[in-house]
């Protein structure tokens, strides 16, 4: 299961913020639904998952929202633009959701859980935490951005991360005003264009001894 590490590294190292994408070339089915996946298996905090994904592919409606990200062409070119969205708030209906899941697939009696509930319930709805769980939600969120670039990478799938949009107007033209969830970033996904000059320029990262430690 686990990939050579020259595999994971080679794919780390081809991947770059895609500025052009070729129109023509979609990403295969079945490489979309494993990459649907990978966002399904993210880890969260709590196993919260206080997110959801909104996958365009209308062509419309991603012309309707270029002019709110900053014009960028990767929008209306990629195949599968993904807008991610984070929870604006985290209930009591929240946790109970998450702990009669648990208990479901894993078959066990929801009084079992108990603790573990309070354990959310103290922190994330009553606890000082609550004040600022949008911003909580919103990291969680980044988690799975993260994953989706790595895991798009070593399937040979072409990503651009996205925050240069307007989330207010994205929330608008997505019907998410009034929702329990809003837009936290964007991510495009498809292949590159065989004119984008960015894919062949070095990768840029600082020395591993400059930012890892060993303690």
């Amino acid at each position: 299961m686990t990939p050579p590490t020259e595999q994971l590294l080679a794919a780390l190292q081809w991947r770059y913020a895609t500025k052009s994408f070729d129109p023509e070339r979609t990403i295969e089915p079945a490489t979309w639904q494993a990459l649907e996946q990978a966002l399904v298996l993210t880890a969260s905090s709590y196993g919260l998952q206080p997110w959801k994904f909104l996958v365009i592919t209308d062509p419309a409606l991603r012309a309707e929202l270029r002019p709110h990200s900053w014009n960028q062409s990767q929008i209306t070119d990629c195949s599968h633009l993904v807008v991610l969205l984070s929870q604006r708030t985290i209930t009591p209906g929240d946790a109970d959701r998450l702990i009669a899941c648990t208990a479901t697939t894993r078959g066990l009696d929801p009084a079992a859980l108990d603790g573990y509930r309070q354990m959310i319930q103290v922190d994330l709805i009553e606890g000082p935490r609550s004040a600022i769980v949008g911003e909580w939600a919103a990291r969680q969120v980044y988690i799975a951005l993260g994953n989706l670039l790595s895991s798009a990478a070593l399937l040979g799938v072409d990503t651009c991360a996205i925050e240069g949009f307007s989330p207010a107007d994205y929330d608008r033209i997505l019907g998410l005003e009034d929702g329990d969830y809003r837009s936290c970033v964007v991510c495009a996904c498809g292949h590159r264009s065989s004119e984008d000059r960015y894919a062949s320029l070095a990768k840029v990262r600082y020395a591993t001894a400059d930012l890892i430690e060993h303690r």
